[in-house]
């Protein structure tokens, strides 16, 4: 269909332009402002607050308003964001360069969010995994190519130009958001701003299948971030290996993300849907303890496969819940709930890496590990004692009931 397309390579022009500051951000600060290790931490920080201060009223504004005008709008977020920081590294303005970041950010998480309003309008029950799918691979591409990209192309002379291919970027999700097709808007409701927003997180703390993901998705998280915040002292002190390790093992991540996503969306008119929402935390449970079994100056291999089974099986996971989160909540809601579980991911980030460095240095990087790994035995300790492990196929599920 025309409008999935449409949608589908707005998703590749946004995630490009994401993917390019979460990588550049701290390389341009150090090579083009000279900013120092306090600033470059304050900048990431920033960035990443986009996320969680914009999903719940951005969430808000999604259920009441036209999606195809919002998804335009995240586009010129997007692109003005980006193209101000492309003029302010010009212009050696670093208070500007911040300002613009944050600013680019916030479209994008009006994009995922509306993406994921839009979605279940264009794709029928049966099909949607396949078009969430078509969507994920576009986020999991961008986040193995340009992480590549820059790290082999990006110098004191390159830097400049980075931020300018981001504005492209938005760009071309703008030319194809404005190819979208007009959508029926919600009546607007009496109650108030945080009322709405409440009546969305009580939907998803009384549902069956929506809580379950929930809290899969915040355990999840939690381990990832405190893994990603021990991975160089592990590497170093622990492995006794090369600081690159890590670089490496991102890579193997994002290739694993893009092979997920396209795996997924072949496999989920043949597999029971339970199956996907139990191998992504299970098949994470399995990585970890190929971490534990590198050796001190031993072959890195295993954490290449650790990162690249943390990338594949995930993935999965990502496209069959954004289906099922799509299914069960009615369209009226969909923005507010994807932004209660969007909000709760992204503010148990920051947490998971405190926890990650707090015990790794108090400790040591083993036993922040094994936070690590119990962590994500609570992942998948969720959906397998949950109603999660009955979806058999996405054609049963329909608007439930919370209870």
């Amino acid at each position: 269909m025309r409008a999935i397309r449409n949608l589908t390579f707005a998703a590749y022009g946004m995630h490009l332009a994401d993917q390019i500051a979460l990588v550049a951000v701290p390389l341009v600060a150090a090579l083009v402002f000279g900013a120092s290790a306090q600033v470059i931490g304050l900048l990431v920080a920033c960035q990443s607050m986009a996320h969680l201060l914009g999903s719940l009223p951005f969430g808000l504004i999604i259920d009441r308003a036209q999606a195809r005008t919002v998804a335009i709008v995240s586009t010129l977020i997007s692109l003005a964001g980006f193209g101000g920081a492309a003029l302010s590294i010009l212009g050696g303005s670093l208070v500007g360069f911040g300002a613009f970041v944050v600013v680019g950010g916030f479209g994008i998480v009006v994009f995922v969010l509306v993406s994921l309003s839009i979605l279940p309008r264009l794709a029928q029950p049966s099909d949607i995994a396949r078009a969430n799918a078509r969507l994920d691979l576009a986020r999991a591409l961008c986040s193995f190519a340009v992480p590549l990209a820059i790290g082999l192309l990006i110098t004191t002379r390159t830097a400049n130009w980075v931020f300018a291919v981001a504005a492209a970027g938005g760009l071309l999700a703008l030319a194809a958001a404005i190819g979208l097709p007009r959508f029926p808007v919600s009546p607007p409701q009496p109650a108030g701003i945080f009322s709405l927003i409440r009546e969305g997180g009580r939907f998803v703390l009384r549902h069956q299948l929506l809580l379950p993901i929930a809290l899969c998705a915040v355990l999840w998280n939690l381990a990832f971030a405190a893994l990603l915040a021990i991975m160089v002292p592990l590497a170093v002190d622990i492995y006794l290996a090369e600081p690159g390790v890590f670089g490496i093992a991102l890579s193997a991540f994002g290739l694993a993300a893009t092979l997920g996503a396209f795996t997924v969306g072949r496999l989920s008119a043949v597999l029971p849907t339970s199956f996907f929402l139990l191998f992504g935390p299970g098949s994470s449970v399995a990585a970890i303890l190929l971490l534990f079994a590198v050796a001190p100056g031993g072959s890195v291999l295993p954490v290449y496969a650790a990162f690249f089974i943390l990338g594949f099986g995930p993935s999965m996971w990502l496209t069959t819940q954004n289906s099922v989160r799509q299914l069960v909540t009615p369209a009226a809601m969909l923005g507010r709930v994807n932004a209660v579980i969007q909000t709760a991911i992204y503010g148990i980030r920051p947490v998971g890496a405190l926890l990650g460095g707090f015990i790794a240095g108090t400790a040591s990087p083993d036993a922040a590990l094994v936070f690590v790994a119990a962590a994500y035995a609570g992942s998948f300790a969720v959906p397998l004692f949950s109603r999660l492990r009955t979806v058999r196929r996405f054609t049963d599920l329909t608007i439930m009931e919370a209870g």
